[in-house]
Protein backbone atom coordinates (compact mmCIF):
# COMPACT_ATOMS: atom_id res chain seq x y z
CA UNK A 1 0.00 0.00 0.00
CA UNK A 2 2.87 2.41 0.78
CA UNK A 3 4.81 1.47 -2.47
CA UNK A 4 1.33 1.85 -4.62
CA UNK A 5 0.98 5.35 -2.92
CA UNK A 6 4.58 6.57 -4.14
CA UNK A 7 3.61 5.27 -7.83
CA UNK A 8 0.60 7.63 -7.58
CA UNK A 9 1.90 10.73 -6.05
CA UNK A 10 4.65 10.05 -8.63
CA UNK A 11 2.25 9.30 -11.58
CA UNK A 12 0.74 12.90 -10.60
CA UNK A 13 3.53 14.89 -10.33
CA UNK A 14 4.36 13.60 -13.81
CA UNK A 15 1.06 15.13 -14.86
CA UNK A 16 1.31 18.49 -12.86
CA UNK A 17 5.18 18.90 -14.62
CA UNK A 18 3.63 18.39 -18.08
CA UNK A 19 1.08 20.36 -17.32
CA UNK A 20 3.55 23.05 -16.31
CA UNK A 21 5.53 22.46 -19.27
CA UNK A 22 2.61 22.85 -21.58
CA UNK A 23 1.53 26.21 -19.97
CA UNK A 24 4.57 27.59 -20.32
CA UNK A 25 5.35 26.46 -23.81
CA UNK A 26 1.95 27.78 -25.10
CA UNK A 27 3.01 31.37 -23.40
CA UNK A 28 6.29 31.45 -25.47
CA UNK A 29 4.51 30.44 -28.40
CA UNK A 30 2.13 33.76 -27.93
CA UNK A 31 5.09 35.86 -26.75
CA UNK A 32 6.96 35.02 -29.98
CA UNK A 33 3.86 35.42 -32.06
CA UNK A 34 3.27 38.55 -30.59
CA UNK A 35 7.08 39.62 -30.93
CA UNK A 36 6.76 38.61 -34.67
CA UNK A 37 4.22 40.15 -35.52
CA UNK A 38 5.15 43.90 -33.43
CA UNK A 39 8.97 43.66 -34.98
CA UNK A 40 7.44 45.92 -38.44
CA UNK A 41 5.92 48.47 -36.05
CA UNK A 42 8.99 48.42 -32.87
CA UNK A 43 11.48 48.55 -36.15
CA UNK A 44 8.92 51.94 -37.89
CA UNK A 45 9.35 53.33 -34.40
CA UNK A 46 12.88 52.87 -34.25
CA UNK A 47 13.36 54.46 -37.95
CA UNK A 48 10.27 57.49 -36.86
CA UNK A 49 12.99 58.12 -33.77
CA UNK A 50 16.34 57.86 -35.92
CA UNK A 51 14.38 60.17 -39.13
CA UNK A 52 13.13 62.50 -36.53
CA UNK A 53 16.55 63.02 -34.78
CA UNK A 54 18.90 63.14 -37.83
CA UNK A 55 16.90 65.73 -40.32
CA UNK A 56 18.44 69.00 -39.78
CA UNK A 57 17.11 72.55 -40.82
CA UNK A 58 19.63 75.37 -40.63
CA UNK A 59 18.43 79.15 -40.90
CA UNK A 60 20.65 82.66 -41.32
CA UNK A 61 20.47 86.39 -42.46
CA UNK A 62 23.50 88.23 -43.03
CA UNK A 63 22.62 90.82 -40.49
CA UNK A 64 20.35 91.86 -38.43
CA UNK A 65 19.19 95.28 -39.99
CA UNK A 66 17.31 95.89 -43.25
CA UNK A 67 15.44 99.15 -44.46
CA UNK A 68 12.24 98.58 -45.87
CA UNK A 69 11.62 96.97 -49.56
CA UNK A 70 14.91 96.36 -49.20
CA UNK A 71 15.71 92.33 -50.00
CA UNK A 72 16.42 90.15 -47.01
CA UNK A 73 18.23 87.32 -48.09
CA UNK A 74 17.36 83.83 -46.24
CA UNK A 75 20.34 81.22 -46.22
CA UNK A 76 18.35 77.46 -45.66
CA UNK A 77 20.32 74.82 -44.95
CA UNK A 78 18.84 71.05 -44.93
CA UNK A 79 21.24 68.21 -43.96
CA UNK A 80 20.09 64.49 -44.05
CA UNK A 81 22.01 62.20 -41.25
CA UNK A 82 18.89 59.74 -41.39
CA UNK A 83 21.53 57.07 -42.86
CA UNK A 84 19.47 56.46 -46.23
CA UNK A 85 18.53 58.54 -49.19
CA UNK A 86 15.24 61.19 -48.28
CA UNK A 87 12.93 62.38 -50.99
CA UNK A 88 10.90 65.59 -50.27
CA UNK A 89 8.23 66.35 -51.96
CA UNK A 90 4.30 68.34 -51.36
CA UNK A 91 1.51 65.89 -49.97
CA UNK A 92 -1.47 65.85 -47.88
CA UNK A 93 -2.03 69.93 -49.58
CA UNK A 94 1.01 70.74 -48.02
CA UNK A 95 4.24 72.42 -49.62
CA UNK A 96 7.21 70.33 -48.68
CA UNK A 97 9.48 73.52 -48.30
CA UNK A 98 8.04 76.77 -46.27
CA UNK A 99 8.38 79.88 -43.91
CA UNK A 100 6.45 80.58 -40.56
CA UNK A 101 7.12 84.57 -40.24
CA UNK A 102 5.55 86.16 -37.47
CA UNK A 103 5.24 90.40 -36.47
CA UNK A 104 7.16 91.85 -33.37
CA UNK A 105 3.63 91.23 -30.99
CA UNK A 106 3.92 87.40 -32.10
CA UNK A 107 0.76 88.19 -34.94
CA UNK A 108 1.59 85.90 -38.12
CA UNK A 109 2.69 87.26 -41.24
CA UNK A 110 0.69 85.15 -44.19
CA UNK A 111 2.47 85.27 -47.84
CA UNK A 112 1.69 88.29 -49.98
CA UNK A 113 1.54 86.02 -53.05
CA UNK A 114 1.09 82.31 -53.75
CA UNK A 115 4.41 81.28 -54.68
CA UNK A 116 5.14 78.26 -56.76
CA UNK A 117 5.41 75.10 -56.03
CA UNK A 118 8.60 73.68 -55.57
CA UNK A 119 10.40 71.05 -57.10
CA UNK A 120 10.57 67.28 -55.24
CA UNK A 121 13.86 67.14 -53.67
CA UNK A 122 15.76 64.40 -53.29
CA UNK A 123 18.56 64.23 -50.59
CA UNK A 124 21.45 61.76 -50.05
CA UNK A 125 22.24 60.12 -46.86
CA UNK A 126 24.63 62.45 -45.48
CA UNK A 127 24.47 65.43 -48.19
CA UNK A 128 23.49 68.99 -47.23
CA UNK A 129 21.98 71.68 -49.86
CA UNK A 130 22.24 75.49 -48.93
CA UNK A 131 20.14 77.98 -50.97
CA UNK A 132 19.69 81.20 -50.32
CA UNK A 133 15.77 83.27 -51.22
CA UNK A 134 14.70 86.80 -50.73
CA UNK A 135 11.92 86.57 -48.42
CA UNK A 136 10.79 90.18 -49.37
CA UNK A 137 8.52 89.28 -52.06
CA UNK A 138 7.04 86.22 -50.71
CA UNK A 139 5.90 88.43 -47.42
CA UNK A 140 4.85 92.02 -46.75
CA UNK A 141 7.53 92.63 -44.50
CA UNK A 142 7.88 96.62 -45.62
CA UNK A 143 6.64 98.06 -42.10
CA UNK A 144 9.48 98.81 -39.85
CA UNK A 145 9.66 96.37 -36.62
CA UNK A 146 11.33 93.01 -35.87
CA UNK A 147 10.18 90.26 -37.69
CA UNK A 148 10.88 86.12 -36.51
CA UNK A 149 11.26 83.55 -39.12
CA UNK A 150 11.59 80.11 -39.14
CA UNK A 151 12.01 77.54 -41.80
CA UNK A 152 9.97 74.06 -41.92
CA UNK A 153 10.38 70.96 -43.96
CA UNK A 154 7.38 68.92 -44.61
CA UNK A 155 7.97 65.37 -44.97
CA UNK A 156 5.32 63.27 -46.07
CA UNK A 157 6.99 59.59 -45.45
CA UNK A 158 6.33 60.68 -41.18
CA UNK A 159 3.50 63.12 -42.08
CA UNK A 160 5.62 65.54 -40.03
CA UNK A 161 7.55 68.84 -40.14
CA UNK A 162 11.21 69.62 -39.09
CA UNK A 163 11.88 73.03 -38.38
CA UNK A 164 14.93 75.35 -37.85
CA UNK A 165 15.54 77.72 -35.07
CA UNK A 166 13.80 80.90 -35.09
CA UNK A 167 16.10 83.97 -36.60
CA UNK A 168 15.28 87.65 -35.69
CA UNK A 169 16.18 91.02 -38.44
CA UNK A 170 14.47 94.12 -38.08
CA UNK A 171 12.91 96.90 -40.61
CA UNK A 172 13.99 100.36 -40.30
CA UNK A 173 14.33 103.45 -42.12
CA UNK A 174 17.07 104.95 -44.29
CA UNK A 175 17.88 108.71 -44.35
CA UNK A 176 16.54 110.11 -47.89
CA UNK A 177 19.20 112.48 -49.26
CA UNK A 178 18.00 112.73 -52.71
CA UNK A 179 14.98 112.16 -54.81
CA UNK A 180 13.85 112.90 -58.70
CA UNK A 181 10.79 112.39 -60.18
CA UNK A 182 10.39 111.22 -63.98
CA UNK A 183 8.31 110.22 -66.78
CA UNK A 184 7.99 106.96 -68.63
CA UNK A 185 9.45 107.41 -72.37
CA UNK A 186 7.55 106.85 -75.08
CA UNK A 187 8.01 103.07 -76.31
CA UNK A 188 9.87 101.94 -73.14
CA UNK A 189 8.33 98.69 -71.31
CA UNK A 190 7.91 99.97 -67.87
CA UNK A 191 3.99 100.26 -66.32
CA UNK A 192 2.59 103.60 -65.06
CA UNK A 193 3.59 106.95 -66.04
CA UNK A 194 6.19 107.99 -63.76
CA UNK A 195 8.97 106.46 -61.40
CA UNK A 196 10.48 108.35 -58.27
CA UNK A 197 14.34 107.97 -58.08
CA UNK A 198 16.10 108.67 -54.43
CA UNK A 199 18.97 108.27 -52.96
CA UNK A 200 19.40 107.18 -49.09
CA UNK A 201 21.66 106.07 -46.57
CA UNK A 202 21.85 104.04 -43.71
CA UNK A 203 24.32 103.65 -40.80
CA UNK A 204 25.56 100.36 -39.80
CA UNK A 205 27.67 99.86 -36.73
CA UNK A 206 31.00 99.70 -38.73
CA UNK A 207 30.35 101.29 -42.30
CA UNK A 208 27.57 103.82 -43.96
CA UNK A 209 25.82 102.33 -47.14
CA UNK A 210 24.20 104.03 -49.84
CA UNK A 211 20.80 102.89 -51.13
CA UNK A 212 18.63 103.48 -54.23
CA UNK A 213 15.20 102.94 -54.31
CA UNK A 214 12.80 102.91 -57.51
CA UNK A 215 8.85 103.54 -56.78
CA UNK A 216 5.54 105.21 -58.25
CA UNK A 217 4.31 107.52 -55.60
CA UNK A 218 1.20 107.28 -57.07
CA UNK A 219 0.47 104.31 -56.97
CA UNK A 220 2.71 103.21 -53.93
CA UNK A 221 4.48 100.96 -55.70
CA UNK A 222 8.01 99.89 -55.08
CA UNK A 223 9.76 98.55 -57.43
CA UNK A 224 13.46 98.04 -55.87
CA UNK A 225 15.32 99.02 -52.99
CA UNK A 226 19.06 98.09 -52.66
CA UNK A 227 22.38 98.90 -51.65
CA UNK A 228 24.60 100.18 -54.15
CA UNK A 229 27.48 99.61 -51.27
CA UNK A 230 29.32 101.53 -48.90
CA UNK A 231 29.89 104.84 -48.82
CA UNK A 232 31.88 107.69 -47.51
CA UNK A 233 30.02 109.77 -45.55
CA UNK A 234 32.14 113.29 -46.69
CA UNK A 235 31.71 112.37 -49.81
CA UNK A 236 28.28 113.40 -51.67
CA UNK A 237 27.01 111.21 -54.09
CA UNK A 238 26.54 112.23 -57.80
CA UNK A 239 23.20 111.26 -59.66
CA UNK A 240 22.15 112.27 -62.73
CA UNK A 241 19.65 110.89 -65.54
CA UNK A 242 20.42 110.44 -69.12
CA UNK A 243 17.96 111.07 -72.23
CA UNK A 244 16.08 107.85 -71.51
CA UNK A 245 15.05 108.56 -67.65
CA UNK A 246 18.04 106.17 -66.58
CA UNK A 247 20.05 106.78 -63.47
CA UNK A 248 23.32 107.15 -63.31
CA UNK A 249 24.91 107.36 -59.54
CA UNK A 250 28.53 108.13 -58.85
CA UNK A 251 29.74 107.99 -55.41
CA UNK A 252 32.74 107.70 -53.26
CA UNK A 253 32.80 103.82 -51.98
CA UNK A 254 36.42 104.01 -50.21
CA UNK A 255 39.67 106.39 -50.42
CA UNK A 256 40.43 107.06 -54.23
CA UNK A 257 37.58 104.21 -55.19
CA UNK A 258 34.88 105.45 -56.90
CA UNK A 259 31.81 103.23 -57.82
CA UNK A 260 29.64 103.73 -60.80
CA UNK A 261 26.23 102.52 -60.85
CA UNK A 262 23.26 102.43 -64.02
CA UNK A 263 19.46 102.01 -62.94
CA UNK A 264 16.89 101.21 -64.79
CA UNK A 265 13.16 102.77 -64.66
CA UNK A 266 12.11 99.03 -62.82
CA UNK A 267 15.00 99.26 -60.93
CA UNK A 268 17.25 96.83 -62.37
CA UNK A 269 20.92 97.20 -62.06
CA UNK A 270 21.83 97.43 -65.88
CA UNK A 271 25.82 98.21 -64.51
CA UNK A 272 28.18 98.64 -62.54
CA UNK A 273 31.80 99.61 -62.41
CA UNK A 274 34.82 101.11 -60.28
CA UNK A 275 36.97 104.12 -61.14
CA UNK A 276 40.07 104.65 -59.27
CA UNK A 277 40.87 108.17 -58.72
CA UNK A 278 43.97 109.37 -60.86
CA UNK A 279 45.47 112.89 -61.34
CA UNK A 280 41.30 114.13 -61.59
CA UNK A 281 38.53 112.69 -59.33
CA UNK A 282 35.74 110.53 -61.22
CA UNK A 283 33.03 113.14 -62.10
CA UNK A 284 29.90 112.43 -63.83
CA UNK A 285 28.94 114.77 -66.39
CA UNK A 286 26.07 115.31 -68.87
CA UNK A 287 26.65 115.44 -72.68
CA UNK A 288 24.76 117.99 -74.89
CA UNK A 289 22.81 114.99 -76.45
CA UNK A 290 21.68 113.82 -73.03
CA UNK A 291 24.18 110.97 -72.66
CA UNK A 292 25.63 110.72 -69.34
CA UNK A 293 29.02 109.77 -68.56
CA UNK A 294 32.20 109.48 -66.26
CA UNK A 295 34.85 111.55 -66.55
CA UNK A 296 38.24 111.46 -64.96
CA UNK A 297 39.66 108.79 -63.02
CA UNK A 298 41.34 105.07 -64.63
CA UNK A 299 37.81 102.64 -64.67
CA UNK A 300 38.98 99.46 -62.36
CA UNK A 301 36.36 96.18 -62.30
CA UNK A 302 33.14 96.99 -64.89
CA UNK A 303 31.05 94.37 -64.76
CA UNK A 304 27.97 93.15 -66.80
CA UNK A 305 24.32 93.30 -65.08
CA UNK A 306 22.07 90.93 -64.16
CA UNK A 307 18.43 90.64 -63.82
CA UNK A 308 16.56 90.96 -60.76
CA UNK A 309 13.81 88.22 -60.42
CA UNK A 310 10.08 89.22 -59.20
CA UNK A 311 9.35 85.51 -58.13
CA UNK A 312 12.40 84.10 -56.37
CA UNK A 313 12.21 79.99 -55.55
CA UNK A 314 14.34 77.60 -53.16
CA UNK A 315 16.85 77.85 -55.79
CA UNK A 316 17.23 81.45 -56.57
CA UNK A 317 20.54 83.02 -55.22
CA UNK A 318 20.70 87.22 -54.51
CA UNK A 319 20.61 89.51 -57.63
CA UNK A 320 23.83 90.66 -58.62
CA UNK A 321 24.45 93.88 -56.47
CA UNK A 322 27.21 95.46 -55.75
CA UNK A 323 29.17 93.42 -53.12
CA UNK A 324 28.22 94.63 -50.10
CA UNK A 325 25.28 92.51 -48.02
CA UNK A 326 26.68 93.71 -44.22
Amino acid sequence: MRVSGRKGESAGQHMNAKAEADFFMGRSTLCYAMLHRGLPFVCLLLFVGRVDAQIQVDLKFKRLQYIAYEPVIATVGITNLAGRDIDFHDADAQSWFGFEVTGSEGQPIAPATTAKAQAPLKLETGQKVTQQIDLTPLYPVHDFGAYHVRAHIYFADLGKFFYSTTRVFEVTDARPIWEQTVGIPDGTAAPGDVRTYSLLTNRFPDHTSLYVRVQDKDTGMVYATYSLGRMIVFEQPQAEVDRENRLHVLHCAAPRNWSYSRIGLNGELIGHSSFMETNSRPRLIHAANGEVAVSGGIIEAPAAATARSNAPKLSDRPPGLPKDDR
